[in-house]
């Protein structure tokens, strides 16, 4: 199938209302949709029967681990995402936390208006987010004023409005932020950043043990790890990647994880190897990362990236040590 035909074959703007860029490559999408349609059907038909035999979703047995894997159907992600991370579960403790922080104002007016400024940048090109600008500011003003160590910073607009695009549900919306930003990546987005800088040092030394000549490449030509990845790991990949990669990605986090934010991030520089290597200058590596690696087809075919992802060797106990030389030696 040539490139108009496959252009015509799908719309300009993906099922979740984001607008493909100029560059979209419609030809691969499409070889890689035609098998991709079959198996989100085949894997809708098993989450019915799995959520139909077990409805609580709080112990992780193999088998869901390995469903959750494969990718949680669209339909079933709020509800699948929020008994997972164990939000569902918080939110019964403190049902009314969320409403009462949106009654309890005035705000904190410099949170307010750093929240304002961002609300029309995020997700421009999203046609349908115009909508939903005034949900998002109500989700991060509520959090701000509950986080205060936290407050507000760039990238939670991210998170929060690609859940609230996901769940349509601005509760939902604001538990799932607050297991993210409290027990997936605490202190990335403290005024600090102290855990972020700790594992960007941390992702560093992960790829000098698996990949060193991509390592040695990076550093010859200069390019800092925090230009490269702190994106990442502070938006775990939200305005990053094509929004289905992510959600893939996302499924996995709530599941099991900081670690799938290593195995993401690692995956990014495996599968990208050669052309990383193939960079003349520190301009070529810098429009690879920025541009080229975060549309090609490598990453649009979100099932082969995350095979690609669990087929490299990362255990937790190798993170947690490295963390613990990375705050002895800082940066």
């Amino acid at each position: 199938m040539d490139a108009t035909t496959a252009s015509s074959k799908f719309s300009d703007v993906d099922e979740y209302g984001f607008k493909r860029g100029e560059h979209f490559d419609y030809s691969n999408y499409s070889k890689f949709m035609d098998g991709y349609l079959k198996t989100l059907s085949r894997r809708r038909m098993k989450w019915e029967a799995i959520l139909q035999q077990n409805t609580d979703l709080t112990q992780m047995d193999p088998k869901l681990k390995r469903y959750i894997r494969k990718g949680i159907p669209g339909p079933y992600r709020p509800d699948v995402w929020m008994k997972i991370s164990g939000a569902a579960a918080a939110q019964r403790r403190d049902p009314d936390l969320f409403r009462n922080l949106l009654s309890n104002g005035p705000f904190d007016k410099e949170i307010s208006d750093s929240i304002s400024i961002d609300l029309p940048r995020t997700f421009p090109d999203n046609i349908h987010f115009d909508t939903k600008k005034q949900r998002l500011y109500n989700i991060l003003i509520a959090y701000a004023h509950h986080n205060r160590d936290v407050g507000y910073c760039q990238g939670l607009n991210y998170i929060a409005g690609l859940l609230l695009i996901v769940t349509d549900d601005e509760e939902k919306s604001f538990w799932l932020l607050k297991h993210i930003v409290e027990n997936i990546v605490p202190q990335y987005h403290s005024h600090n950043m102290a855990n972020l800088l700790r594992d960007l040092a941390v992702f560093r030394e992960l790829v000098i043990r698996r990949i060193p000549a991509v390592n040695r490449q990076v550093d010859n030509l200069g390019l800092p790890y925090p230009v490269i990845a702190s994106k990442w790991f502070i938006c775990i990949f939200a305005e990053v990647l094509p929004v289905e990669t992510v959600l893939r990605i996302w499924d996995c986090v709530f599941s099991e994880g900081y670690k799938i934010v290593f195995r993401a991030a690692l995956a990014m520089f495996v599968t990208h190897k050669n052309a990383i290597l193939a960079c003349d200058d520190i301009a070529a590596l810098a429009n690879l990362f920025r541009d080229t690696m975060i549309q090609d087809s490598i990453v649009t075919n979100c099932h082969s990236f995350i095979e690609a992802m669990f087929s490299i060797r990362l255990k937790r106990s190798e993170l947690e040590s490295l963390r613990k030389v990375a705050v002895l030696n800082p940066a």
